[in-house]
Order: C-alpha cells, then structure tokens, then sequence
C-alpha cells in the first residue's frame, strides 16, 4: 500500500484524505492545530461558541451534485439539519430595513414595496438572479481516470446554465459597489454593496444569492467546528490518521519527485505529499527552492486576497428579539489602521443552541479589509493587545447605541486578526480566500506541478475566489491524480447516503 502524507487538515486535505484512502492508499495527514476544519473553523470562549467559518455552504441542498461530494466525505448526512435562513441579510438606514429573500419574486416584491421607483432595475436584477440560479459546480472525472462511480454533468444542467453565461461578463466588470449604485434606493444600495464588500466583483454577489435562490447556501447544524469533526472522524473510520500539533516544516524533494515531509525535525517519507497548506503561502516556504513554474509566478502577481478582523462578542441577554443578522450605519466611523469603516454587520445566533450559556447570546461580526500591514506594527511595537480592545469596544459601542437591550451585558469579547489566521493557516498574510475585483475572471491553478513528480497541491486557493467547495473539489482532484500516476482505480461513491458503504 503506498503511503502518503498531506500536509493540512482543512477541508481540502481531509477531502483529499478521504479519497485518497477510500482508494487504497495509506494515508497520514500532519494537522499544526489541534482540531481539523483549517479556515472553517469554530471555537468556544468561556461558554460561548463563535462561528469563524461557515455562514452558507453551497451544496447544502440535495438538489446539487456538491451535495453529493459532501456526503462521499461524511461532511453532511440525513441526520444533520440544515437551517436556510429567510431572509438572509438586511441592511438598515432611516428606519428602513432592504432584506435579501431568497425568492426572487418575494425579493422583487420586497424591493418595489421600499423603492417603487427602482422598478426597472429590480426586475433585471431578479431576472439575472434566476438566470444565475441555474449554475452548478460541474463534479466530472479526470480524463483517462479509471473510476469505480463515473461523474457525470448532464448536457441539459450545461444548457440550462447558458443565460447566466451570457450575463457573466457585464456583473465582472462592475463591483458591488458599482451595483448597489444604480439603485436609487439607499437601503437597496448599501445591501447590495456590503453585503460581501463594495470592491468585490458583483458576479459574486450574484452568484451568492442565486445560490440561495436555487434553495442552497444552508448552514449545517453545528457549523465549521461540527463538520470538519464530522469528517475527521469519517477519514480516521477508514483508517486515516491525523498527526495534530504537527508542523510541515519542509516537503523532502529528491531527483524531480516529493519523497517526504520534515515535521518536527524528523523525515517522515512517503510515496506521494499533498499540500494543502495555503498554495500561495506554500510554493515559498515548503520547499528548498521555491517552485518557479509560470502558474507560481502568476498566483504571486495576483495576491488580491480577502482578510478581516473578526469580533465574537459574548452577551449576557437572551437576544431573540434582534434579528438574526443586520448591517446598519454607524455613528461614529471605526478605523483600523488606514481602512475606514462607516457601516456595521453581525451575526446573531441566539436561535442556535449550545451556542451560548443558558439565556445569553453569541454574536460575531467582521471588519473586511486589508489591515495586515497595521497589526504587524501594532504587534512589532507592542500595542497589539491594545488595539484589538479599541476595535472590539468600538463595534460593541455601535451595537449598544442600535441596541439598547445589549448595554452593559458584554460579558466576553475575542478578537481574531489577520496575524491569528496566519498563526494558525500559514496563510499568505492571514488571508482565508482570493479577493475577484471588478474586472476580474475566475483564476485556476494546477493541482499537479510539472517541475515534481508525486507532489499534488489541493486548496481554496487553486480555484478564485475560493471557499469551501472549492476545498472540497481540489481535494478530491489531487486524490484522482494520485490514482491516476499510480494506476489506482478511484473510489468515493456509496449507496443509500450512508457513510462508508461501497
């Protein structure tokens, strides 16, 4: 049985675990945290659960082929809930609250109740939205790839796809901003706009909530933490093993082909790596000489990458009264170092339980923006600490002056910067995806390199801007090289949507 190591236990590498040992190999995987999940990640603060990582996965949905995959990896099964939230984002100002439904036609109806004079925009926009719910993530099979369950993407799910196609290029070449402005409507407007950040492409914003429209984008039970778990255990089932507390210091290269890795200051050789450490982090640090093919070298040119400080805040008040998510204006704007921010956003999971103690509240929010330079000084300097706290007191002050019910019950705060998501993704400067600007097209990198035989990278990197569906599918791509250089037949099917059974 040939050995291989992976190098992170993100969803990508377990992804890639999973299918790499449902087909025959012996597989370790080396994990520097001590839990799975990477950049979807959970974690608990005295008593409460903060939500880092998912807020809607695409392929929730039975009726999408990713739905499929997630299941082939134990991350969703029949008996985990999935909560598709309606409706799914608001943005208030002058007492006027715009809310994202995920019906397109209870969406148009929301908006011309609010904005009657927006009419013709309203209607091309919901338009695109059903265009755009068509689309679907093709799962297909590398060519030439034996495989004991062949994928397959229906022509029929391809021509139905061709409306959107022809839409695409006009949303890339706006950003959200840019959309949100031919609104009349401010409500509308800064809905639009904030709702994954005014500089990012609009075809995202598109996509997002088409994905909720095609009745998809639900959040698991549980979250990040519970679903990474949910697959951790399922690789260790197979006969997987995680190595945690374990850091990739070095992929061992020898005559053109990957012999190993160096954790802990120890050879640990292997027939095959695969990297999942952040790819664009990883051709630098993880090898003697960094990789130089022209793939590399592009992904180096292009690091427009998405950061945050993320604020999990802990209250001491049963918030079911608030909504469960709203962005509003602030009062005073908030300032991280060069970035300005004049609205605010949170999450509010008082309807989820075991998420807080009894009769209290977890809520999150993130400031999106490039700050890494700053908190790199503010840590050099030594007011790192600091400057968390004044971040964190002035979103809690935002929230009180909007929320009343709030004043005086914060009892934690747990501020996360770019420099913590480095510290535990060795990331490229903290960031968790690819950042697509207006103007931008999706980007997509190798899996396999040309300059080093059985080394495979796998990872949201690889694919723009990136997520957890990306993670999931270049895993199992790297998984379906492998087998393919080795001559190994493919597995990953099981019947019945239940775990393990072949």
């Amino acid at each position: 049985m040939k050995k291989v190591i992976i190098i992170g236990a993100g969803i990508a590498g377990l992804s890639a675990g999973i299918y790499a040992t449902q087909s025959g190999f012996d597989v370790t995987i080396l994990e520097s945290h001590n839990i799975p999940g990477g950049a979807s990640t959970s974690w608990r603060r005295k008593g409460y659960y903060f939500e880092g990582g998912l807020h809607w996965l695409t392929g929730s949905s039975s009726e999408m082929q990713l739905n499929r995959l997630w299941r082939e990896v134990g991350a969703l099964d029949d008996t985990v809930a999935i909560y598709n939230r309606d409706p799914f984002f608001h943005y208030e100002t002058d007492g006027i609250r715009a809310s994202l439904y995920r019906s397109p036609e209870n969406l148009r109806a929301h908006f011309l109740e609010i904005s009657p004079e927006d009419r013709k925009e309203i209607q091309l926009l919901c338009n695109d939205i059903r265009k755009f719910s068509r689309v679907q993530m093709p799962v297909t099979d590398l060519p030439k790839l034996k495989v004991k369950y062949p994928s397959k993407f229906p022509l029929s799910m391809l021509f139905g796809m061709m409306p959107a196609f022809s839409r695409m290029k006009h949303y890339q070449n706006l950003s959200a901003k840019e959309l949100g402005g031919k609104f009349k409507s401010p409500q509308i407007r800064n809905l639009l706009a904030n709702m994954i950040g005014a500089e990012y492409s609009a075809s995202g914003v598109l996509f997002t909530i088409a994905t909720l429209a095609a009745g998809d984008g639900g959040y698991p039970a549980g979250g990040s933490l519970a679903m990474a778990g949910r697959m951790a255990d399922y690789f260790e089932t197979l006969g997987g093993r995680i190595v945690y507390r374990t850091k990739a210091e070095k992929v061992i290269v020898e005559d053109g082909a990957a012999k190993g890795v160096v954790a802990g200051g120890k050879a640990l050789f292997a027939d095959a790596v695969i990297v999942t450490q952040d790819t664009l982090n990883a051709i630098d640090t993880l090898f003697d000489e960094p990789i130089r093919e022209p793939w590399a070298e592009q992904m180096r040119a292009e690091t427009s990458v998405m950061m945050d400080v993320f604020i999990g805040i802990g209250v001491r008040a049963d918030l079911s009264d608030m909504p469960e998510s709203n962005t509003f204006p602030v009062s005073e704007p908030i300032r991280v170092g060069n970035l300005v921010y004049d609205c605010i956003g949170f999450n509010n999971y008082a309807g989820f339980s075991g998420y807080a103690p009894e009769g209290c509240t977890a809520l999150t929010t993130v400031l999106i923006g490039d700050s890494y330079d700053f908190w790199k000084n503010a840590a050099e300097n030594g007011t790192y600490a600091l400057e968390k706290q004044k971040v964190a007191d002035a979103v809690i002050r935002e929230i009180e002056l909007k929320y009343p019910q709030v004043v005086g019950k914060v009892e934690v705060t747990d501020v996360a910067t770019p420099l913590t998501y480095e510290r535990y993704l060795n990331s490229y400067h903290g960031s968790w995806m690819s950042l697509m600007k207006k103007g931008d097209t999706n980007r997509n990198y190798p899996c396999k390199p040309e300059s080093i035989q059985h080394l495979y990278f796998a990872g949201q990197r690889l694919v723009s801007p990136g997520g957890c569906p990306v993670a999931l599918t270049t895993g199992r791509t790297a998984a379906q090289y492998l087998c393919l250089d080795t001559d190994t037949v493919f597995q990953g099917a099981f019947s019945c949507g239940k775990k393990g059974e072949n």
